[in-house]
């Protein structure tokens, strides 16, 4: 790796070694807005109507319907 930036070792070919290499990776599904984890206790609000019911474990609030309105529900 000439120069330790991440291109590699200088090619023979047509292409002559000029690409930037992979660079630096991504940091994953939960990288950004959402925290590491959001934990087994919290609410599932329904954006429709408002309503809150308790986040049951292992089950997403996306995967839920509001028992009110049968909206998808969000993380609250």
């Amino acid at each position: 790796m000439p120069g330790k930036d991440g291109t590699g070792p200088l090619g023979r070919g047509k292409r002559r070694g000029l690409g930037k290499g992979r660079g630096s990776q991504g940091k994953g599904r939960r990288a950004g807005s959402r925290k590491a984890s959001c934990g087994l206790s919290g609410e599932c609000l329904c954006p429709s109507c408002g309503r809150t019911v308790a986040h049951k474990p292992g089950v997403p609030c996306s995967s839920m319907m509001c028992p009110w309105c049968f909206s998808g529900m969000i993380r609250a």
